[in-house]
């Protein structure tokens, strides 16, 4: 696999692999149950749902606890992740490529990424956003670090790998058809199901 940006290659590689050890689990698995059933509250009738960047499905298998009956997909660019994926939904569903490489072929009922948009390299987010809106068929739930202008952020001993900016408000700007329905906040103190300091947002599109 091929990449455009130095931001692609370093998720691919070690570095990604490393990130699964790190983020799984029964408690991180609350966390998220906690965190889509507070910011998924305002949907309605979701059968569909795919995720961008889902890692090895821990967003997912939260996701599928809520809504049993739900028809899951997913775009993971590390081969290892998108392997454990395929124990958490249907294998034909798993797509390990780049983000930048996914081409939308049809709307899904909810389209979802979290913690991912802070990792791409900015220059390539138009393109991003213009796929996240492309693949969804009603509702757009980004949750990501939030800054009110761009900065820049060292990541674990790495530069150029943390972005944060005002994502959502990015994408409604560019894409005036959808609409804020509900945002909130996870803080990574919350003493009984933490997480990463997101802020989430969810829209709908009109």
């Amino acid at each position: 696999m091929t990449f455009k940006t130095e931001q692609e290659a370093f998720w691919a590689g070690e570095f990604g692999n490393a990130y699964i050890e790190r983020n799984q689990g029964d408690a991180l698995l609350a966390s998220n149950l906690d965190f889509f059933s507070k910011s998924l509250r305002s949907t309605r009738g979701i059968q569909s749902c795919i995720e961008f960047g889902a890692n090895i499905g821990m967003n997912l298998k939260a996701i599928q606890l809520l809504h049993p009956s739900i028809q899951a997909s997913a775009i993971e660019i590390n081969a290892t992740a998108a392997a454990h994926l395929q124990q958490v939904i249907a294998a034909d569903k798993v797509y390990n490529t780049s983000i930048l490489d996914f081409e939308p072929t049809h709307t899904y009922d909810l389209t979802l990424i979290k913690g991912v948009l802070i990792h791409i390299n900015p220059s390539e987010l138009p393109k991003v956003y213009d796929k996240l809106v492309a693949s969804c068929g009603r509702y757009l739930m980004v949750a990501e670090y939030y800054n009110p202008s761009p900065v820049t952020l060292a990541y674990r001993g790495h530069t150029d790998r943390l972005f944060k900016r005002d994502f959502a408000g990015e994408i409604m700007d560019r894409h005036p058809q959808l609409q804020l329905l509900d945002y909130g906040f996870a803080y990574r103190r919350d003493p009984n199901f933490p997480q990463d300091d997101i802020t989430w947002f969810l829209m709908e599109k009109k």
